[in-house]
């Protein structure tokens, strides 16, 4: 690991302050990702602003929505009252995620920011364009079984490792963020951002920018909601393919619906056109079949990970039914 300058913010400002100007400074919250890098050396931050000690913690009501703060503690957010009231889904995906420890350290805003568990990132002895801009893809001709079948490019075959994102991209979440003097909001679907020709850029937050809160619109999908993960072991493994599924019903026919996929592509995937199949139609096997093959259209797999597409397909087609159903997470 190289050294770094270290700061504790004491307050939003100075925090802001401590990074502004300097490109190689990096927020540490949970530090439940970046630390593993900086340790492997993937991540060499020149400063560490420390912003554990802000008051960016609450969860709580506001105009309907619910606000969460960035340094919201994953399992307080997973146990929290009105989560669970009211999205069931961020709670099923976060428990899904990661080891008790873990999301008892792990922040909200730090699990927006992970960065991907792609094995070619992660080793500083084999090629990688997020890594190394120009290095090359390792995986794109390499073991590939766990990267994107959609959404890729030739510079990047990664895909995003959150389980929390994928809830709330179906959640249609907002991400509350500050810079100096100003503040913002993005729609979690615009917040990541696929490879293209610039893998290194996992978000479309600005330099200096530190994420605040994130805020779920009110939602009638609670009763209706699913997180189903797909992983070779049920106990702290990353998504093969994941769904979260958030329907908003009227009698027996879909009025609203909102799918989202992880595991898959370089960020949450999901598909407006391929959602809009559901609408006021009564949800049946025939149905959820068709959105699947919606979703899953141009999906380009890799020489280890075709099996991906179809374990995506039927993944879909249960995660719907048993939102449908009203079945809790297992």
């Amino acid at each position: 690991m190289n050294s770094f300058a270290f700061n504790r913010a004491t307050d939003i400002s100075g925090a802001l302050d401590a990074v502004h100007g300097n490109r190689a400074a990096k927020f540490l919250g949970g530090g439940t990702n970046l630390v593993d890098l900086m340790k492997e050396g993937v991540e060499h931050p020149e400063r560490l602003v420390d912003i554990n000690r802000l008051p960016l913690a609450a969860i709580e009501e506001k105009d309907g929505a619910l606000r969460i703060g960035s340094l919201a503690r994953n399992s307080d957010v997973a146990s929290h009252p009105l989560v669970l009231e009211r999205y069931p889904l961020l709670s099923q995906a976060l428990l899904s995620g990661a080891s008790p420890q873990l999301r008892n350290m792990a922040t909200v805003g730090g699990n927006l920011m992970q960065r991907t568990r792609c094995y070619y990132f992660c080793d500083v002895g084999m090629p990688c364009n997020k890594r190394r801009p120009g290095s090359g893809c390792g995986a794109l001709n390499g073991f590939n079984r766990i990267h994107a079948i959609l959404g890729a490019s030739d510079h990047c075959v990664a895909v995003h490792p959150s389980d929390m994102c994928v809830a709330l991209a179906a959640l249609d979440a907002m991400v509350e963020v500050q810079g100096q003097g100003e503040t913002r909001q993005i729609p979690i679907a615009e917040f990541h951002r696929l490879p293209g020709d610039v893998p290194e850029q996992d978000t479309n937050l600005a330099p200096e920018e530190l994420i605040t809160a994130v805020v779920l619109p009110r939602s009638a999908s609670a009763a209706h909601s699913h997180y189903l993960k797909v992983r070779d072991r049920a106990s702290y493994a990353f998504a093969l393919v994941s769904v979260a599924v958030a329907l908003e019903m009227e009698g027996k026919e879909v009025r609203k619906a909102r799918l989202a996929l992880g595991g898959v592509a370089h960020k949450p995937w999901r598909v407006e056109a391929a959602e809009a199949l559901l609408v006021n139609k009564a949800p049946d096997a025939q149905a959820f079949a068709i959105v699947a093959d919606a979703i899953l259209t141009g999906a380009k797999p890799l020489r280890y990970n075709h099996f991906k597409v179809e374990m995506a397909r039927h993944a879909i087609i249960r995660a719907l039914q048993l939102a449908v159903d009203g079945k809790a997470a297992q």
